[in-house]
């Protein structure tokens, strides 16, 4: 893990929640990672095609993600370890499958990121090159953690997600005071054919494998030790407040403005056909507020998981190369490791050949999939981790963790069977 000696931290954690709203850092890099194209995306075309009757998968999606957040990041103020140490104690299958869920992320999302900001930027700037802009974008990510330290990444992260809201969230509540008497129900529902949304929005919305990333930032950041579980809880609490606020503005935006209207975003163009339909409404300068906005939540999901990802992939290095017993005595995982540079590389310049295929809604898509197939994996392994003996008692799951994990592996479980059985049926 990073050098805590970069970011100054106190001897003693803040006691008050407003003081600990201060020291807030890894949860606002955690949210800005996992709010970018795929959120934008899922939520997008959840509202264009389906209305506010997602909004349930958003919620849902967000609180998800903080139950296991709050998971990865209480496994590691008390046991020390990161969570890919814990993972690796469930035996060689789990390691295998997470390195080779590590390569798959690399290139698909490492295509598809620079992709979508290429699409942002080339509505932006009419008549400029898609190929330029996503290579342009790709090389700033990586040039950016390649040189920067995480206390540079945190103040570029808290600064894109400052833009975002104030444009994104902004433009969702000019919408929303010009909604009228437009009906939308709420009542939550999986309308027909929207099984496949459903579980991109729960995988995508504030990130999937980058969740595994939150231990790497608390150790960068420098809180250690179970002192620091109250200023944590808070710190992710919030993030996964803001990644829900902004995904459910993007939802409101696209079903207000292309439900019902035969526009989808399921093209390349649909991002930029939602923007023009926003600017038709309320003026240029609104239009050109949103796609910053927009451009700002994909930057920064590039920003953290390239620099995140980076770090699992030279811890997963480390532990393939040491057997069990001698891990405790292995320094973490850093930024100068050859390991991190090479993924780092690996994220940034071989996808490129993705853009070939002029795909990057689909990419997210399968991103979005991919993650939701993730998600019940990673409960599991959290349900194992935190009710072992590794742990004391009072830092155990309690009844209500063990309940919200269980209903996550349960609501994976439904879905699968109701798509299977609407399968079947026809």
């Amino acid at each position: 893990m990073a050098d805590s000696a970069e970011v100054p931290t106190p001897v003693e954690p803040p006691s008050t929640p407003r003081q600990k709203l201060r020291f807030i850092g890894p949860g606002i890099v955690v949210a800005a990672s996992g709010v970018g194209a795929g959120d934008f995306i899922m939520a997008a075309l959840a509202g264009a095609g389906f209305g506010w009757s997602l909004l349930w998968a958003i919620v849902a999606g967000a609180g998800i993600k903080l139950v296991l957040s709050e998971g990865i990041g209480r496994w590691f103020l008390v046991t020390g370890q990161s969570f890919l140490r814990g993972w690796h104690s469930l035996g060689s299958w789990a390691t295998a499958y997470f390195g080779l869920y590590l390569l798959f992320f690399a290139i698909i999302y490492g295509a598809a990121e620079p992709a979508i900001s290429a699409l942002v930027l080339t509505a932006m700037f009419p008549g400029t090159s898609f190929a330029m802009w996503a290579i342009l974008t790709a090389l700033a990510g990586f040039l950016l953690v390649r040189f920067g330290r995480y206390a540079l990444v945190e103040k570029a992260m808290t600064v894109f997600i400052g833009i975002m809201f104030v444009t994104v969230v902004g433009s969702a509540a000019i919408i929303l005071a010009n909604l009228g008497d437009v009906p939308y129900g709420l009542t939550p529902s999986i309308p027909d054919g929207s099984f496949s949304r459903i579980l991109a929005i729960i995988g995508g919305v504030g990130g999937t494998i980058s969740l595994t990333c939150y231990s790497y930032w608390i150790a960068a950041k420098g809180w250690t030790g179970k002192k620091w579980l109250g200023t944590m809880r808070v710190d992710i609490t919030t993030a996964y407040t803001l990644t829900g606020i902004f995904a459910v503005a993007v939802l409101i935006i696209a079903a207000e403005l292309l439900f019902g209207t035969g526009v989808t975003i399921s093209g390349n163009q649909g991002l930029v056909e939602l923007a023009d339909a926003y600017g038709q409404r309320f003026g240029s300068a609104a239009r050109w507020l949103l796609l910053i906005g927009v451009w700002s939540a994909v930057f920064t999901s590039i920003i953290g998981p390239w620099h995140g990802c980076s770090y699992l992939f030279a811890d997963f290095v480390r532990i393939v190369r040491h057997r069990k017993a001698d891990l405790d005595s292995v320094a973490p995982a850093s930024d100068k490791d050859t390991a991190f540079r090479v993924y780092l590389a690996l994220m940034t310049f071989p996808p490129m050949l993705l853009l070939l295929f002029d795909a990057p809604i689909m990419m997210v898509l399968i991103y979005g999939i991919s993650g939701a197939i993730f998600m019940p994996l990673l409960s599991v392994g959290l349900l194992v981790l935190l009710n072992s003996r590794r742990l004391s008692p009072e830092h155990r799951n309690g009844v209500v963790s063990n309940v919200l994990l269980c209903s996550i592996v349960v609501l994976f479980v439904y879905l699968g069977a109701t798509e299977l059985m609407e399968t079947l049926s026809t």
